[in-house]
């Protein structure tokens, strides 16, 4: 028997998904978690064979918890509606065993879980493609400029929180928008979710 640990924030998926799975005759799921947080508590009490996470989820995303797992038996499948590389290139990085689209069907997801327990990876088809996707242009502290402007922060508190004057802020800033090819602090925050390049 395959014993699993779902963590969704969405109840109503979380449900759905659990009931699919526990129709399967190898498959019982033995734990559910709404946050990353509560699924690496199920994971330590239930010590299941997979634990499927989605990737947003509060407290906790699912990537911060596989990576928390990196050293743990239990093999990772990420289910997450998003295709993008950056979340696929960290999640890689974390070790899971699958990465996986919801709008996979439940026979397809039981099949990649029991190709996972024979030892192989599974990747959603759509992500090979992303792997080769161009990282990040930005140097770590301009990246750390972008992450203080998506936590809604001004140029004179980017400047504090840094140690740098605000002239040096607004350089960054005009360096990032150059790179991104955006015009303006909203866009590059936007972009640089959207491609999935936000490791915070």
């Amino acid at each position: 028997m395959i014993r699993i640990v779902i963590a969704e924030d969405q109840r109503m998926l979380l449900g759905a998904l659990a009931a699919l799975l526990d129709l399967e005759e190898d498959i019982e799921v033995v734990g559910k978690a709404g946050n990353g947080e509560d699924a690496l508590k199920l994971v330590k009490q239930y010590e299941p064979d997979v634990c499927i996470m989605d990737i947003e989820m509060p407290i906790k995303s699912g990537l911060d918890a596989a990576e928390e797992l990196k050293d743990h038996p239990c093999k990772i499948v990420v289910l997450t509606t998003f295709a993008r590389g950056g979340y696929f290139e960290r999640a890689r990085q974390a070790g899971v065993n699958g990465y996986l689209l919801k709008d996979s069907s439940s026979d397809e997801l039981a099949e990649s879980i029991r190709k996972i327990m024979s030892g192989r990876r599974v990747y959603a088809p759509e992500l090979i493609d992303m792997a080769f996707d161009p990282k990040t242009p930005l140097t770590e502290r301009e990246e750390e400029v972008l992450y203080l402007i998506a936590e809604g922060k001004k140029t004179k508190n980017i400047a504090h929180s840094l140690h740098l004057t605000n002239g040096t802020v607004r350089n960054y800033v005009s360096t990032i928008l150059d790179k991104l090819e955006v015009d303006t602090r909203i866009e590059a925050v936007s972009l640089y979710k959207e491609k999935g390049w936000f490791r915070k």
